[in-house]
C-alpha cells in the first residue's frame, strides 16, 4: 500500500454527509467506515457536530464528514448545529445528499437543504436511503426520477445503510472521484475524534437509547478525567448533565438502576472499541442553562455566535 507521505497514484479528499434529521447519516457514515464513529439513535438531531470518518479504498482516502441534521433552529445549540453542517458541505470535496426512501414526498427540512446547494452553486451526489423499507420497485423509480427532476444530482444511489445494500458501490464511486494527493491521515486511522470525545458520545447515545422519549434532547456528556494505568486499562469520569432536577431523577432511576444501565452499555461498547479494561464511573448533575455556555460548544466544535 503506498504510504501517508504521498508518493505518485494517491488520491485523498473530504466527503460531507447532509441530509434531514434522522435520515440516516450517522448509520451511513458507519457502514462507509465499517466502524462506529458516529453514534446512533432514533432521536433526531442526535449528532451535534462534524464528525469525521477515515477510510482507505484502493488508492484513495476518503474522510467523510457526518453533518448534523439540517433543520431550522430555535435555539442557539440548534443555529450552531446547522452552520456547522453547512460548514462541512461548503468545504467538501464532494456532498452526498441523504434523503430518506420511505418518505412519499420530498421534506421541507430536504427542501430547504437543496435549495441552499442551489443557491451555494453545489454538486451533489444523491444516496436515497432506507429502500429495504420500500417494497415496490416501480415507487422507489418514481422517486429517483422525480428527485433527479427537482436537482441534477450527478449520481444516484439507491442504499440501504442499514443492510448494507449499495454501500460498496458508493464508496468506490466517491474513491474514484477524489484528487490527486497525498494521504492525510495514517492508513489505520478510523477518525480524528478525540477519545475523550468519543467516549462521551457513546454514552450519549445510550442514554438516548435506553430513555427515549422519557428524557427530553437538552442533555449532554461530559468526560472530565481520564486515567491510563500501567496495565492497559483506563479509568474514566463522565457527567451527564440534564437541566431540571425531574430529568436527573428520571436518568438516574429507582435506586440507581437506570445510570447503572447505562453505565454498563457504555462501558462494554468502549471496551470493544478500544481493546482495553475500561473502569467507567457516571455522575449526573443539573446544569439549567448548559445549551447557553459558551463553554459547552467548545468541545463539539461549535460556534457559540452561529
Amino acid at each position: 500500500m503506498t504510504d501517508t507521505a504521498g508518493s505518485t497514484g494517491t488520491r485523498c479528499g473530504f466527503v460531507a454527509l447532509v441530509g434531514a434529521p434522522n435520515a440516516g447519516k450517522s448509520t451511513l457514515m458507519n457502514a462507509l467506515i465499517g466502524g462506529k464513529v458516529s453514534i446512533v439513535s432514533p432521536k433526531v438531531q442526535t449528532t451535534r457536530t462534524r464528525v469525521t470518518g477515515i477510510i482507505a479504498e484502493g488508492a484513495s482516502q476518503i474522510i467523510f464528514v457526518d453533518t448534523p441534521g439540517i433543520f431550522v433552529p430555535k435555539r442557539r445549540l440548534d443555529r450552531a448545529m446547522v452552520r456547522a453542517a453547512w460548514d462541512g458541505a461548503k468545504d467538501a470535496d464532494e456532498v452526498v445528499l441523504l434523503i430518506d426512501a420511505s418518505q412519499g414526498r420530498l421534506d421541507e427540512d430536504s427542501e430547504r437543504i437543496i435549495a441552499g446547494l442551489e443557491q451555494a452553486g453545489r454538486k451533489a451526489v444523491l444516496a436515497l436511503n432506507k429502500i429495504d423499507l420500500v417494497k415496490q420497485r416501480d415507487k422507489l423509480l418514481a422517486r429517483v426520477q422525480a428527485l433527479n427532476e427537482r436537482f441534477p444530482f450527478t449520481r444516484t444511489f439507491m442504499i440501504s445503510a442499514t443492510s448494507g445494500d449499495g454501500i460498496a458501490d458508493l464508496r468506490s464511486y466517491l474513491a474514484g472521484e477524489m484528487s490527486e494527493g497525498p494521504w492525510l491521515y495514517p492508513e489505520d486511522e478510523m477518525t480524528d475524534m478525540p477519545l475523550r470525545l468519543l467516549a462521551a458520545e457513546v454514552t450519549r447515545e445510550k442514554l438516548f437509547l435506553n430513555y427515549h422519549q422519557e428524557v427530553p434532547y437538552g442533555l449532554t456528556v461530559e468526560t472530565e478525567k481520564w486515567e491510563d494505568f500501567k496495565d492497559g486499562s483506563v479509568k474514566i469520569d463522565q457527567t451527564v448533565y440534564v437541566q431540571r432536577d425531574n430529568h436527573k431523577a428520571i436518568v438516574l432511576g429507582k435506586g440507581g438502576q437506570a445510570i447503572r444501565r447505562v453505565r454498563e452499555q457504555s462501558q462494554s461498547e468502549l471496551e470493544a472499541m478500544m481493546e482495553r479494561k475500561v473502569h467507567l464511573f457516571l455522575f449526573v448533575k443539573v446544569r439549567e442553562s448548559w445549551d447557553e455556555d459558551p463553554e459547552r460548544f467548545k468541545p463539539w466544535g461549535l460556534e457559540w455566535n452561529a
